[in-house]
């Protein structure tokens, strides 16, 4: 085994099932650990390779359910009860180890408990800091009374967190809020990555942009999550302010959710034609990044430095240019920004700025062109799995001998 002294029996729950924390679970297998892989299915998402890797066992929990995210009393019923479920899965694994990440407050309160009480040594790896999260959008995008849940929120993450034997965090700026909580010693920051292997570049004209007659038009594609944490209506304005500058620009959104609604009314409204689809296959969605002549980000103000969109990580594997409607101190925007790419503040404001960059970069082939292969070298600079694994695996050991 590479690195390693030590076979595990290993458990990593990422709630979301996106691709590079499968791609981690598979490099950890291929090195001789014994790894489940465990997600929630209930959570509507892109998804990673939840099937195809040798030698990694694949779990879901949640399975035949959809997560209420705006019936907040049925969420939380929800959460605990996939806390329950995750608790029982470690308890029928029984691994040396646990890791888990994007796990919801109700959820990892449950585990955490569990593992309390079982001595189980784990790792959390931190993708959002959730209570901060949940304060931003307090009397704005849900009521004030919301901040009393945020406040609760935010006190049982620290609570959690300060239990666990170790910490990932996805970015620099989570250390302040550790050394607030006194666990900044046992926090390392490894940034999050794409597979490399598995989002390659691909022609324009491929199958899935011709089933769905993009071809032959400037393409704006946006493929993600559209939550809380989003305005969908700035990439209907994006694309208005785009044709009304010459350039006939159509619109691909790959989402689910309520999102779909908004932008279908935005659309309509200023006449902006628009491809509006569900989350599609993950082996397909190299041609779905590869259908857009730009690739664009949209994250709220309020989600800071903390939420780093991992679609932006996907995106700079895909070879295309890329556009964020984002705060300029989240790491994604810094990788947009070496990429090549144009950072705007996610706001109605910063559109014509915005759209004057697209229209130039949709009307001049060889700077398309150019920024595409930039945003490719910089992912296969940063995205090198063997560093990141061998860093996890030495945390998981350390853990585990403990």
């Amino acid at each position: 085994m590479e690195g390693s002294v030590l076979a595990l029996r290993v458990l990593v729950h990422d709630y979301s099932g996106h691709p590079f924390q499968v791609e981690l679970s598979a490099e950890l297998a291929r090195r001789g650990h014994d790894v489940t892989h465990s997600w929630c299915e209930a959570h509507v998402s892109g998804k990673g390779n939840l099937h195809g890797h040798d030698h990694l066992h694949f779990e879901a929990i949640g399975q035949g359910e959809v997560v209420e995210k705006l019936n907040f009393a049925r969420r939380l019923v929800q959460e605990v009860r996939y806390g329950v479920q995750l608790a029982r899965q470690i308890r029928r694994v029984r691994p040396d180890v646990v890791m888990f990440g994007n796990v919801p407050v109700p959820m990892m309160a449950v585990v955490t408990f569990f593992l309390l009480l079982t001595r189980q040594p784990w790792v959390s790896w931190q993708q959002d800091v959730q209570g901060i999260a949940m304060k931003s959008f307090a009397g704005t995008k849900l009521s004030r009374g919301f901040l009393v849940f945020a406040h609760v929120a935010g006190w049982v993450e620290k609570w959690c967190n300060r239990r666990a034997d170790a910490i990932v965090v996805i970015s620099e700026a989570f250390l302040d809020v550790h050394r607030a909580w006194g666990t900044a010693d046992k926090t390392t920051v490894i940034p999050n990555w794409a597979p490399l292997g598995e989002l390659v570049p691909t022609d324009r004209d491929n199958p899935w942009a011709r089933e769905h007659d993009l071809v032959d038009v400037p393409n704006l594609v946006y493929s993600g999550t559209l939550g809380l944490k989003h305005n969908p209506r700035l990439l209907v304005q994006l694309a208005k302010a785009v044709r009304d500058r010459g350039t006939p620009a159509h619109l691909t959104v790959v989402t689910e959710g309520a999102a779909m609604d908004e932008i279908a009314d935005e659309a309509a409204k200023l006449d902006v034609p628009v491809t509006l689809l569900p989350f599609q296959p993950y082996e397909r969605l190299s041609e779905v990044l590869g259908s857009g002549d730009v690739l664009v980000v949209v994250l709220d103000k309020s989600a800071g430095a903390f939420s780093v969109p991992s679609k932006t990580l996907s995106y700079l594997c895909a070879a295309r240019p890329v556009l964020g409607l984002m705060p300029s101190e989240n790491l994604a925007a810094h990788l947009i920004d070496a990429a090549g790419g144009c950072v705007q503040a996610p706001q109605l404001g910063a559109i014509p700025a915005a759209a004057d960059w697209v229209t130039h970069v949709l009307n001049d082939d060889e700077e398309r062109e150019k920024l595409g292969r930039r945003a490719r070298e910089l992912a296969e600079r940063e995205f090198e799995l063997t560093l990141c694994a061998t860093k996890f695996e030495e945390i998981l050991e350390r853990v585990a001998a403990r």
